[in-house]
């Protein structure tokens, strides 16, 4: 999936080895458009904007995925009979995730670094211990997941997104040799802003004290938005810095858990992420010149 200014593409392909496509056009709320230019809270409005976003990009692709073509009127049918279903499905899911991370990336982390308190006491020391309990949380959850063939896939289509992006950012034609040379990794990938938020959470966490062990869950919680907002101009700042000596080294983190996150792709799937991205081009150009027309006054 590729997002341009006004619509987000993505392209899939099917078992008769068509390539479809699904466009999503942005909607342009003034509220979330205001909140957007506010540092520090765009980074919140951007992650759920997001996640709305490829939620349907998602339930788009899993729909068709090794269903052939010829097949599509029953997808169609299900989708019309169980629209509802499946927003309330989506729904559920979404508060199930929500609750989860909660309770693996913040609770469980304490609790376990509350165990080494004899060894590792104090504000500081309980602070670091449970940013390191984060961390292996994070990585080993990613690392376990890679073995499944489908997520293996996944990031497989992801390693090709970034190299589509360095390619075109690079200047060079969007060819599949040419794809294919370049870093599957990229300084403004969601994985680097992941690693950000345990980051910045262990030193966001080291200016709040508490007294017990439910008070530090609680602060835990209540500071989700905060780390958010930071965490995502941190991704910003190193994006813009990346071409400056030293400073470069500040994204590196991020980029390394990409190698997690993402893997070599085979030259089918990056003829797919480059037809995604070329209709993402076309389609801003469409709507950038309707734009440019609508505003004229005849």
């Amino acid at each position: 999936m590729f997002a341009g200014k006004r619509i987000t593409v993505s392209a899939i392909r099917r078992k008769n080895n068509a390539i479809e496509y699904y466009e999503e056009r942005k909607v342009s709320r003034p509220v979330l458009q205001k909140l957007k230019k506010i540092p520090f809270v765009r980074g919140t409005v951007a992650l759920i904007e997001a996640a709305s976003v490829g939620n349907k990009h998602l339930n788009f692709a899993s729909d068709r995925l090794d269903v052939h073509p010829d097949d599509d009127g029953e997808i169609e049918s299900t989708e019309k009979t169980s629209k509802m279903a499946m927003i309330f499905g989506v729904a559920a899911v979404g508060v199930f995730a929500f609750l989860f991370g909660n309770i693996l990336f913040t609770a469980i982390p304490v609790f376990i670094a509350e165990l080494f308190s004899p060894i590792f006491p104090g504000h500081v020391g309980q602070n670091l211990l449970e940013g390191f309990f984060k961390f292996l949380i994070l990585v080993g959850y990613i690392y376990l997941i890679t073995f499944l063939p489908l997520i293996k896939r996944v990031f497989q289509y992801h390693g090709a997104e970034h190299k589509v992006i360095n390619t075109y950012e690079a200047g060079k034609p969007l060819t599949v040799e040419n794809v294919q040379e370049h870093s599957r990794l990229h300084y403004r990938c969601g994985s680097s802003f992941m690693l950000f938020t345990v980051i910045i959470g262990v030193m966001i966490y080291l200016l709040i004290p508490f007294d017990n062990i439910i008070e530090r869950v609680v602060h835990r919680l209540l500071l989700i938005p905060v780390v958010l907002g930071v965490s995502y101009e941190v991704l910003q700042g190193t994006n813009k810095l990346r071409n400056i000596p030293v400073l470069k080294w500040l994204g590196l983190p991020g980029l390394w858990l990409q190698l997690l996150t993402t893997k070599q792709p085979k030259d089918d799937q990056v003829e797919v992420s480059i037809a995604s991205f070329e209709k993402m081009l076309e389609r801003e150009k469409t709507l950038e010149e309707e734009e440019k027309v609508g505003g004229r006054i005849v």
